[in-house]
């Protein structure tokens, strides 16, 4: 072959291999099957002082449940002691009314290949939860809207490392609250095939979710395997609301996973301690996941812990401090010793704006979320200003960082190819790896590359603009969206599904506190 032809040989493979890095496809990674260790923060002495002391809370402090006569007579019945609205739990009863809980469940996606195990070494990643104002780079601050929350579900289905997709990714405060719910559910089913979270927000709401999922998976399937997940909050310190444990309540009886979640502002609502504060959280959760039992047996549920620090300054929570990061990693151990699956937050920040601090508090979450042994990560990616706020531009950026989290869970090499002698040879004394036959043959997955950030040489940065990485994301929001493609639905259960979110909807006024 000429120098001529051989020059234009390999004109045309690079000019291939460019098409083939700039062509965009939807994948989604499967969830991290943990192969990195956790840290076990605590020693066993400590963790037993913790158990003994979360014991002693419950049966001389007590928890309330409020506004609950049904979860009062339960409790009675199992042998608590119940005083009005205090109920008071005799040693050892809630931690074995926890052993019936599963220890690992499969949540199941419309799409197949994307369910997920829940516990274990597993780690799954979900987005934002919950927050009633919205970021962009073009629009600012703004309250959330029906439009927006789509945007977010749909970047969540286009998002490679997120292997959920959430729930209230934000509030669309456009729709009444008591029908909101509806068309969130629906755009879930609809825009994405990945699972989702339920809505908690009244017990009807609850049912309404197991409901639409009954037309979505079909009724037999709903109640033989979990489809939902769904997030119940204790009021910390100590009380069990009645609308939460009623949601509570309608998930366990349908076979769908509660994420029975202590929130806790170190300070405010529990001590400023470390070490009493994972108590209490003990002592909440224990509480919490006992009742779940005493409803069904069985039901799956996940230890939940979400624990910010306190400014005792201006007295706003603060995130991504080393004391947050002690209680994920204890809390982590006490789940563990319980045989339960874990979740705790992902990329949290305090920050106004998606700039260096909400990076450094994000990074220090998502990191301890990965160490700490968590295995339900809610929050993973667009959370700002302390969850008042989702933002579109720190979503991809957390995203984007989600895919480290899934390199370091992942097992490392160590076979005749990893060890890479037949390279060492090759090359030898003072050469270069570049153009070696290992390196050929495995450039392109050696190394986890972003889809966002900007590695080129300054002049070339310069002459594109100077984008920094707000602007990079804002680019690479619209991109995602631009080459979205929606998952294919079944017709008639669309069509289905659509109109029980019409018959709901037009059966009651709307309501908007």
């Amino acid at each position: 072959m000429s120098e001529r032809a051989t020059r234009r040989s390999r004109s045309g493979g690079g000019a291939a291999r460019r098409a083939q890095r700039t062509s965009f496809k939807i994948e989604t990674a499967p969830y991290i099957d943990r192969k990195s260790p956790v840290v076990e923060f605590f020693s066993d002495d400590v963790l037993s002082m913790i158990e003994y002391n979360a014991d002693t809370i419950l049966e001389e402090v007590g928890v309330n449940f409020v506004d609950n006569p049904e979860a009062l007579e339960l409790w009675k019945a199992a042998g608590a002691t119940v005083d009005e609205e205090r109920v008071r739990i005799p040693r050892g009863l809630a931690r074995e009314l926890c052993k019936t809980a599963p220890s690992q469940f499969t949540q199941h996606a419309r799409n197949p290949d994307k369910n997920v195990v829940i516990g274990g070494k597993t780690l799954v990643a979900a987005p934002v939860y919950g927050p009633p104002f919205v970021r962009d780079l073009e629009g600012g601050r703004r309250y959330a809207t029906m439009d927006d929350f789509t945007k977010f579900v749909k970047l969540a289905y286009m998002s490679k490392y997120l292997h959920h997709s959430g729930g209230t990714v934000c509030e669309p405060t456009d729709i009444p609250v008591n029908k909101r719910h509806l068309d969130m559910l629906l755009a879930h089913m609809v825009y994405s095939d990945k699972p989702f979270m339920g809505s908690v927000t009244e017990p009807s709401r609850a049912q309404d979710s197991v409901e639409m999922c009954e037309i979505l998976f079909g009724k037999d399937f709903v109640q033989e395997n979990t489809v939902m997940t769904s997030l119940i909050n204790i009021n910390s310190p100590l009380t069990f609301d009645g609308i939460m444990m009623g949601a509570l309540e309608v998930f366990a009886r349908n076979n769908q996973a509660s994420i029975v979640s202590p929130f806790i502002v170190g300070g405010a609502m529990a001590p400023v301690s470390v070490i009493g504060t994972l108590t209490q959280v003990l002592a909440e959760v224990q509480a919490g996941i006992a009742y779940s039992q005493l409803v069904r047996k069985g039901a799956p549920v996940i230890f939940g812990t979400f624990v910010s620090s306190i400014d005792m300054n201006s007295g706003a929570p603060t995130f991504g401090t080393p004391e947050a990061s002690q209680i994920l990693y204890g809390a982590g151990q006490l789940a563990r010793r319980m045989n339960l699956p874990f979740r705790s937050g992902g990329g949290l920040c305090g920050s106004k704006l998606p700039d260096a601090q909400a990076a450094y508090e994000s990074a220090n979450t998502l990191n301890a979320a990965m160490m700490g042994g968590v295995n339900f990560m809610l929050h993973s990616c667009g959370w700002l200003e302390g969850g008042l706020v989702s933002s579109f531009e720190k979503f991809v950026m957390d995203a984007d960082q989600l895919g480290t989290l899934q390199k370091l869970g992942s097992e490392v090499d160590t076979t005749e190819n990893g060890q890479a002698m037949d390279a060492i040879r090759e090359v030898g004394p003072s050469g270069h790896y570049l153009g070696c036959a290992h390196t050929q043959e495995n450039y392109t997955d050696a190394f986890w590359r972003t889809e966002l950030f900007d590695y080129k040489p300054f002049e070339t940065w310069q002459e594109e603009g100077a984008r920094d990485t707000e602007m990079l994301a804002s680019q690479r929001v619209q991109y995602l969206l631009d080459n979205y493609q929606q998952p294919a639905i079944d017709p008639g259960i669309k069509l289905a599904l659509e109109n029980y979110v019409a018959e709901k909807k037009a059966s009651m006024p709307d309501a908007f506190i």
